[in-house]
């Protein structure tokens, strides 16, 4: 017991019961209660700013970069023209920042529920935050459930940068979400949600991932590593209109000296394969589970 010392912070979460995150904290930025949730800017020691919402590291600046560049670039380079795309969530501007690299993509629609999230991250993580205010991007400050139910068609690709399972962001988990989703794509649209980590919540990821196949021809789980998140990885969950999409194999490939000049610190196109090399135990889980559903 020692070592549990004041000037910390610690993820404490039942999403995750008896494993816990800590990182030592220099200054408290910044702390409110949302119409939302509790929003919490810190300088940490090791990993920089960090932003917290409802208790749960949602992202730092030493690590929010593979994140970021792989739920949107797994995407975008499995569709063969993703010219229009949604962002549901993202309030920290990253994935913004991101899909606005990507040069086939000329329009990006984000909504975002929470207007605290978006000021706190301009004021304080703008290395992020910038992707807010991209020539390409249209804000919403909206619920992402509600502005799918009035869009139909629009869209090539949705991804769904949400929080975890609890608060709100708890219904973007639901197969009625899904549904949305795929009403509001155009022919051969693909879908990208964050989908949670198979270590700790196999159930979970096991069915979201039905979710999304029950509504779709082709689904696939991929993963990144992220030191920050819960058992340093997350996943998504990708679904595609075109039954011959392969998302292991990416249609858009960049040369060394592309990935240079859009900053790509973490995503190329083997790091784009090997997303959906899963261990063992989580790809048996997950394919016994789809040929149930």
């Amino acid at each position: 017991m020692d070592a549990i010392k004041p000037g910390w912070f610690s993820e404490i979460n039942d999403l995750w019961p008896g494993v816990s995150l800590s990182l030592e904290v220099i200054k408290i930025l910044h702390r409110e209660r949302s119409q939302y949730q509790d929003v919490m800017v810190l300088d940490t020691r090791s990993h920089g700013r960090t932003l917290i919402l409802d208790g749960i590291i949602q992202c730092t600046e030493r690590d929010e970069f593979s994140y970021q560049e792989m739920i949107a670039f797994l995407p975008l380079c499995s569709h063969p023209n993703p010219k229009t795309v949604l962002i549901v969530g993202g309030g920290d501007g990253g994935v913004a920042r991101e899909v606005a690299k990507h040069p086939l993509v000329e329009r990006i629609v984000q909504v975002e529920i929470d207007p605290k999230v978006l000021e706190v991250s301009r004021k304080y993580l703008p290395s992020m935050g910038v992707g807010l205010d991209n020539p390409k991007v249209t804000l919403n400050v909206a619920d992402g459930f509600q502005f799918l139910k009035q869009h139909t068609g629009e869209f090539d690709v949705i991804i769904t940068d949400s929080s975890d399972p609890i608060g709100p962001a708890e219904c973007l988990f639901h197969e009625s979400y899904f549904s949305l989703m795929k009403s509001a794509l155009k022919p051969n649209g693909i879908v990208c949600s964050q989908a949670g980590t198979a270590w700790l919540n196999l159930d979970h990821v096991t069915q979201t991932l039905q979710h999304c196949k029950s509504l779709f021809p082709v689904a696939s789980y991929g993963v990144v590593s992220v030191p920050t998140y819960p058992t340093g990885q997350i996943g998504f969950v990708l679904g595609g209109l075109n039954p011959e999409t392969n998302f292991k194999e990416p249609k858009k490939i960049f040369s060394h000296s592309e990935l240079d000049e859009m900053n790509m610190r973490y995503y190329d196109d083997q790091v784009h394969r090997a997303a959906f090399i899963l261990p063992r135990f989580i790809a048996k889980t997950l394919n016994e589970a789809l040929v149930k559903k």
